[in-house]
């Protein structure tokens, strides 16, 4: 960083997210439609109160329950992603042993090769992406479409985060159960996810790998009655009215925080 954030600040977390997203913009392994998408994250997230609300836990506890129950999870990863969570995926990764697969829409061959190696740098890994050998996301022709054989491929159980909505839509459609971690509940990506964890990206990869740890030691039967009584419309539901109830206060009050 070029400056030093004072801890202090109101929204010092938030700050430091920003000056990581630049550093990775200099480093060529965020674009700037990334710093964009971030922002926009970001007004959702003041609407949140800038806090992980219970239904972003649910969302979590039933996302580390597919991972604990899968047959192939895998963990997509972007250069959003990678720039803001780096520590907090290598965790996940730990703790679920599900390789991480680099995809991502602004797509060169040295843009992968770069964030594969941010994410080595920080621990992860088994990391896909630039080496595999590649096929395509049926029906979706943007670089997102293109993934690796052994990796998204061949998962049943995908991860991914700050995405487009078209391959969250097109992977379901391929038969592949999608946890999304999207701060926007409006968003195609939010609606067409099988989970959606409406959460910023650091604090809900923290949750999952919470989730992870409390139920590694849970009978498989408990799992899947996690997964099965599971109700994403539901837990958008309760996004949408969290939202609802921050503005409403607002527009009593005249203040937001």
């Amino acid at each position: 960083m070029e400056f030093e954030i004072p801890r202090s600040h109101p929204r010092y977390h938030s700050l430091v997210l920003r000056e990581r997203l630049v550093e990775a913009f200099k480093n060529g392994i965020v674009v700037s439609q990334g710093l964009i998408a971030h922002g926009r994250g970001e007004c959702f997230d003041y609407l949140l109160g800038e806090k992980s609300h219970e239904f972003a836990v649910e969302a979590a506890r039933v996302t580390a329950a597919w991972f604990l129950t899968a047959r192939h999870p895998i963990i997509s990863v972007n250069g959003n992603y990678a720039a803001l969570a780096a520590e907090e995926i290598r965790k996940l990764q730990e703790v679920t042993g599900a390789p991480v697969e680099v995809n991502i829409f602004y797509r060169t061959e040295e843009r992968v090769r770069l964030i594969e190696e941010h994410l080595r740098s920080h621990g992860v890994k088994h990391v896909l992406g630039s080496s595999c050998e590649k096929t395509r996301v049926p029906g979706l022709e943007s670089p997102r479409g293109i993934v690796c054989r052994d990796g998204i491929a061949s998962a049943d159980f995908v991860l991914l985060a700050i995405e487009d909505g078209d391959r969250t839509e097109a992977l379901v459609a391929w038969g592949k159960t999608v946890a999304a971690i999207d701060l926007n509940p409006f968003s195609r990506t939010a609606q067409k996810a099988s989970i959606t964890i409406v959460d910023e990206a650091v604090r809900a990869t923290r949750l999952i790998v919470r989730e992870v740890e409390k139920l590694k030691d849970v009978e498989k039967s408990e799992l899947k009655a996690i997964i099965e009584t599971y109700d994403n419309r539901k837990v958008l539901a309760k996004a949408f009215k969290a939202i609802m109830e921050k503005l409403g206060e607002a527009a009593s009050k005249g203040v937001l925080l």
